[in-house]
């Protein structure tokens, strides 16, 4: 569903790669509501991903931290650039559901033209959110992993990730909830920050930014001319 009418909000928190100091996001009017994604899992078997929203949000800048030995530097060069985020339903069981997920986004939004989708080039970047369970529980506590920018990447991140959760449980531990990045070197998870709830980021609607208006003319003309998508054009080359 897309919302003719969207609005901005402010995430306060500390963004030492945004200078303003807070983010601009969408949280409780987003642009879009809903969706899926379909894919095939490890057995060729079409699998349907829920997409819980997309909103706009503003990038922030890079952290580099392999650049100088006893500091960090700041890259701002994305910062304050708008970017989609698209937000799925706890949906995908393994990493290779997750891989197939992403690369069927990929092409989606380079047939559409929408993003050039080169991982490598930060243009589609992948935030990996990681829970285990035994079987028959309902799902546990979730890390997530930040900033994962290749397929090979997003596989391993999530299998290592996997692995250390169910390590700790087995060994009568409890999983903290928090932020982790991907150390490529050595093929292991990091732990970043801890995870806040919403409250800790403390949004309010964006005092200095109109809301979006859209009209349901532009939404049937867009939708009228939408080029043809990846999965219509496999069906079609296979039936020639």
């Amino acid at each position: 569903t897309v919302n003719k009418n969207s609005s901005f909000d402010r995430k306060h928190y500390f963004y030492p790669d945004l200078p303003q100091g807070y983010q601009i996001t969408q949280l409780y009017h987003p642009i879009v509501d809903g969706g899926a994604i379909e894919i095939l899992d490890e057995n060729k078997v079409k699998k349907i991903i829920r997409v819980n929203r997309i909103h706009i949000e503003q990038d922030a800048g890079k952290s580099v931290h392999d650049q100088h030995p006893q500091f960090s530097l700041i890259d701002l060069n994305r910062s304050g650039i708008a970017l989609m985020e698209i937000v799925s339903n706890p949906d995908m069981n393994s990493p290779f559901e997750a891989s197939e997920y992403v690369r069927t986004v990929r092409s989606i939004v380079r047939s559409l033209g929408t993003c050039d989708g080169d991982m490598e080039k930060g243009s589609l970047r992948c935030d990996a959110n990681v829970s285990v369970r035994r079987s028959g529980d309902k799902l546990g506590t979730r890390c997530e992993i930040k900033n994962l920018n290749s397929i090979k990447h997003i596989i391993a991140a999530i299998e290592h990730e996997a692995e250390r959760q169910v390590d700790i449980l087995e060994s009568g531990g409890h999983i903290a909830q928090e932020t982790r990045l991907y150390d490529v070197d050595l093929g292991v998870t990091r732990s970043m920050r801890s995870k806040e709830e919403a409250a800790d980021y403390r949004y309010f609607p964006d005092p200095d930014l109109l809301p979006i208006i859209l009209e349901q003319s532009y939404i049937d003309s867009i939708a009228a001319n939408m080029p043809e998508l990846p999965d219509a054009k496999y069906l079609r080359y296979k039936n020639v």
